[in-house]
């Protein structure tokens, strides 16, 4: 099997040695903008990994883990090559084109999976694990905090400067970036944090996987001075990775003839998680574990354990949350 990681930042390098030290990959393909980062990474991956300066890579799986705004562009160039596509980016106008190459995709007997990383990505498994212990799911809310590398950090502020996507009652609720504030509490040692909405994209990919809900909702942490200055330019360079994250994955419906509700969590360094996820994905798409054909967010998988497992050998790990709901 041969992937090819295009972009090795924070994410994409972690996803690279994790898919350099996966048995069923003969090859990591490294390609970057910067030809110093890619040979650098490719050197430290070892025998199995090559550097490339084509922009997208020949190979069975393309990863894409290059800043937001960027990947849908190079998502249907993979494609016209004969590759699948493993898609990390967070940003709303980049899933929604990605998501678009639905038809093109099945057209080509290819899987485009969209949002493969912490949130959405991790997000969407946890979504899909919790609906299969109700009878009926009706609504979905997530919350995440923590960033990775600085292209995370800077999509972060972006996002909360920009409108929320609410979908209610069969259809979608433009919001305000930085309003409705919310205390969602998260794993420990994170705890509680004031959250509020963003333009994320975790309601469009749960709402294509799981249909017309009644409600589903994306929030992000942010501080007092993160909403002063969502809408100005960062001002002073993020870190090179963020501390810890995590994130929180709530799920209202029935069972058994009464309401429930089952949450669940996870805690660690976004670009550690993302990482791990986008490259459980790729070898998941490249081995036929993953075989729908189309553009997909992972929410969409009839079966999310195989990958939870994987995750956990990883040390990615969900926790239930006991209780009540806290949203």
């Amino acid at each position: 099997m041969r992937i090819a990681v295009v972009g090795v930042g924070a994410t994409g390098a972690r996803a690279a040695r994790q898919l350099a030290s996966t048995d069923a990959v003969d090859t990591v393909v490294v390609a970057d903008v910067d030809a110093a980062t890619r040979r650098k990474v490719a050197d430290l991956l070892g025998s199995r990994a090559e550097a490339s300066d084509a922009v997208v890579p020949e190979a069975d799986v393309v990863l894409l883990a290059t800043p937001a705004g960027t990947q849908a562009q190079l998502g249907a160039q993979a494609l016209r090559q004969g590759a699948s596509v493993v898609a990390t980016s967070d940003d709303v106008g980049d899933v929604r084109a990605l998501l678009d190459l639905d038809p093109e995709a099945v057209e080509r007997s290819a899987t485009v999976v969209v949002g493969a990383g912490f949130a959405p990505g991790l997000s969407c498994l946890l979504a899909r694990h919790a609906a299969a212990g109700l009878d009926q799911v009706d609504e979905i809310h997530v919350a995440k905090v923590g960033t990775g590398g600085p292209a995370c950090a800077e999509q972060h502020h972006r996002a909360l400067g920009s409108a929320g996507l609410d979908w209610r009652d069969g259809g979608w609720m433009a919001r305000s970036g930085g309003s409705g504030r919310e205390l969602c509490w998260f794993p420990e040692p994170v705890g509680g944090r004031d959250c509020y909405r963003a333009a994320v994209p975790d309601p469009l990919l749960l709402v294509d996987a799981f249909g017309p809900l009644e409600r589903v909702t994306a929030r992000q942490a942010a501080n007092r001075r993160d909403r002063l200055t969502a809408r100005l330019p960062m001002m002073r360079r993020p870190h090179p990775e963020g501390g810890p994250g995590a994130i929180r994955v709530e799920v209202r419906g029935s069972r058994a003839g009464g309401r429930d509700v089952i949450v669940y969590g996870a805690m660690d360094r976004p670009a550690v998680a993302a990482g791990a996820v986008a490259a459980v994905t790729a070898r998941a798409v490249g081995d036929g574990t993953i075989a729908r054909l189309g553009a997909f967010g992972l929410a969409a998988l009839e079966d999310p354990l195989p990958l939870l497992a994987d995750l956990a050998e990883r040390g990615i790990r969900a926790a239930a949350f006991e209780g009540g709901a806290g949203v």
